[in-house]
């Protein structure tokens, strides 16, 4: 693996370690369900959404844009892939965590069948955004703390108004 790749791993793995804060502090609360479902105004996205945006998204780079495979959590990906809707219907906290850790583990392995040589190639999954294999793991690594923060500030909203 080369040092680049090695890194850009590293940065996945310290984000994910903040997103389960938030999900373990979520946890901690005498209702979960109804953090995991708030909304910080009409229309927006509940907090669940944006931790399952998280996963969803990285399992659509694991089986789509950085290769073709088969996934086996296609049916979520409407629920929870860019442009969805969040909807009503809230996971439960051992379903997201369930979803993060299957979701990391497909990304984990794709990523190590990226070689060096690899890096500049657009895979034929992200050709319409002319994006190359770093730039894809560049964006997967913004991804996660963007989604992050936002569930974060959305949990801090709903802490203030209980």
């Amino acid at each position: 693996m080369s040092i680049q790749i090695a890194t850009i791993v590293e940065l996945l793995k310290f984000n994910r370690i903040m997103t389960l804060k938030t999900v373990d502090e979520i946890s901690t609360l005498p209702d979960s369900q109804s953090a995991l479902a708030f909304r910080p105004g009409p229309g927006r996205a509940t907090i669940a959404w944006q931790i399952m945006h998280i996963a969803i998204t990285e399992e659509l780079f694991a089986t789509d844009r950085l290769r073709k495979t088969e996934s086996t959590l296609s049916d979520l990906f409407p629920l929870y892939q860019k442009g969805s809707t969040a909807g009503d219907e809230i996971p439960t906290l051992e379903v997201i965590q369930n979803t993060l850790n299957q979701t990391r583990d497909h990304l984990l392995e794709t990523i190590q069948l990226i070689g060096e040589a690899d890096l500049e190639l657009v895979p034929a999954g992200l050709q319409e955004r002319g994006w190359s294999n770093e730039m894809a793991l560049k964006i997967l690594c913004w991804h996660e703390t963007h989604h992050q923060g936002q569930a974060h500030l959305t949990l801090n909203s709903w802490k203030a108004e209980q």
